[in-house]
């Protein structure tokens, strides 16, 4: 049915068409005519021709848009590796950041050591100078406690003193009576060893070390030895 209707409608143009044609051609000349015609191929040929250029046109402008979009793409390429690139720097600086601080520290660490180790060596030094200097005076000591109280102070191993009373006894003067004395890491006396034993010498340890007074601390056990020895010969 369609058909039908599209068949009608071109047989009316046709027809349509011949009846323009005869009456065109009853009121035209042939001259006339001759000119239409000739417009009508120029007309067509300017058409035909401006309709390449504008086709050309459209094709280049096709090709511009495709390039255009082109170079959108890899702007968006380049941007997105521009922030990839970006990040990976931050995070760089945010490392190195770290590690300076890191670094910071352990030199901070560092210098509190430094700091402390030369406080200990000092108090070290100054406790080392103390015991040198007690130790001098014990020396300078010995040849009086010698003569007056009878007294021989030997050096003995690990840097102690012994120290030997005689004369105590009467029934048997040259009957040793001993102690052994050192200097500690405190820097403080200490007695390591008593012969024969006294029960005090744990107080009389304790007062030399609050007093700094020797000679006292070795009259002081020796007055323990002889009051020991009269007991014993009771």
């Amino acid at each position: 049915m369609v058909n039908a209707k599209t068949e009608d409608e071109i047989t009316g143009f046709e027809r349509d068409m011949k009846e323009f044609w005869t009456e065109f051609k009853s009121v035209y000349s042939p001259e006339q005519i001759n000119q239409t015609l000739a417009l009508r191929d120029s007309c067509k040929e300017a058409i035909e021709t401006l309709s390449e250029k504008w086709s050309r046109k459209l094709k280049e402008g096709d090709l511009m848009i495709d390039k255009i979009q082109e170079y959108k793409n890899e702007i968006l390429q380049q941007s997105k590796c521009i922030t990839e690139k970006e990040e990976q720097l931050a995070e760089i600086k945010s490392k190195l950041s770290q590690e300076e601080e890191q670094q910071k520290d352990l030199t901070d660490s560092i210098q509190e050591l430094k700091e402390e180790l030369a406080k200990k060596m000092e108090i070290l030094s100054s406790k080392d100078k103390a015991a040198k200097e007690k130790v001098e005076r014990l020396c300078k000591a010995k040849v009086l406690f010698e003569e007056r109280l009878g007294l021989e102070i030997r050096r003995v191993h690990n840097e102690q003193l012994q120290f030997i009373f005689r004369h105590i006894d009467h029934k048997d003067p040259d009957k040793p009576y001993m102690f052994a004395l050192s200097i500690n890491k405190q820097g403080d006396y200490e007695v390591t060893s008593c012969t024969p034993p006294l029960d005090c010498i744990a107080e009389f340890q304790l007062k030399v070390r609050e007093t700094n007074n020797f000679s006292a601390f070795l009259a002081n056990i020796r007055k323990a030895f002889t009051a020991l020895s009269y007991k014993q010969s009771a």
